[in-house]
């Protein structure tokens, strides 16, 4: 990847991973498929009319919009509420890297070295002291909600290597329609109508913003650069960048949200760095030796 790019990635990583606490600081006002639903809503509008259709089939913007939707972020919302802390969920849903590059492999037949795969071991050696030393905040069944949540996004990120749009921002706008409904029944089935009416009517300036940055920072800017990457390498280049998130979601949780930063965090954290550098240096001797020899194989 080139400099800017690796920056690229690197500034999605650190919106995506602060983006944990803003997502605690929605929940204390908003149920979860509410919370998502005006999420997407914001994303929707008003940019639809002023944007055209992306010129892909339908099937990849309806692909898409419930994969990240409903898949990705309902499951995430809903996890964070009542069952799992916001760093471990930074953390936890980082498996998506993993689901992404087998999925590219089987799917798109991408090549992936060895060094890569030894580069995702060392960063899940990271993620694994942290589910090692969990607290006892989390349940059972708020782990398996955000593994399907990195299920969602690895999906989502396969229909954007399958679609190639060219206007990513059109793209993500348009497939947001089809997150809407989903979540909007999901919302209506678990709280109801008059909940829906009631947490609207009293969001607090505070709770807009939150749902403004959703929509601003973590889609429009997050995800445009995100799928704009993906467009330009491979998979297994893109997604290991997304090990940095739990990195910037403990240390904003730590800032923000006052969770403590025991020695085993600082270890994870270092792993999963190290693992990352790995990856990143493995890129740039591959790159160097196919400049040097253009006609090697």
């Amino acid at each position: 990847m080139k400099l800017t790019d690796q920056l690229l990635a690197l500034l999605v990583t650190f919106i995506w991973g602060t983006n944990f606490v803003a997502i605690e600081m929605g929940l204390t006002e908003l149920p979860p498929f509410l919370f998502a639903t005006l999420r997407f809503v914001l994303v929707v509008l008003p940019l639809v009319f002023f944007m055209p259709k992306p010129k892909v089939a339908w099937r990849y913007l309806i692909a898409y919009g419930v994969l990240i939707g409903l898949g990705q972020f309902g499951l995430l919302f809903w996890a964070i509420r009542d069952n799992i802390t916001p760093g471990l969920a930074s953390l936890v849903v980082q498996t998506q890297v993993f689901f992404t590059i087998l999925l590219s492999v089987f799917l798109f037949q991408e090549a992936v070295k060895s060094v890569q795969w030894l580069a995702v071991g060392i960063s899940f050696c990271g993620l694994l002291i942290i589910a090692i030393f969990t607290d006892g905040e989390t349940t059972l069944i708020g782990l398996v909600v955000v593994i399907g949540a990195a299920m969602g996004w690895a999906g989502g990120n396969l229909v954007v290597k399958k679609a190639k749009p060219a206007d990513m921002i059109s793209f993500i706008v348009w497939s947001s329609i089809f997150a809407i409904f989903p979540l909007a029944a999901m919302s209506f089935v678990f709280v109801g109508a008059e909940t829906i009416v009631s947490a609207v009517a009293n969001l607090s300036l505070t709770g807009w913003g939150v749902v403004v940055w959703q929509a601003l920072g973590n889609s429009i800017i997050g995800y445009g650069l995100w799928n704009m990457l993906l467009n330009r390498y491979p998979a297994s280049t893109v997604t290991p960048w997304a090990l940095m998130i739990p990195v910037f979601g403990m240390l904003s949780s730590s800032l923000f949200l006052g969770e403590t930063m025991p020695w085993w965090k600082w270890l994870a954290a270092a792993l999963v760095m190290a693992g990352l550098a790995v990856n990143l240096l493995a890129q740039r001797r591959a790159k160097k030796i196919q400049a040097a020899n253009p006609y090697s194989t």
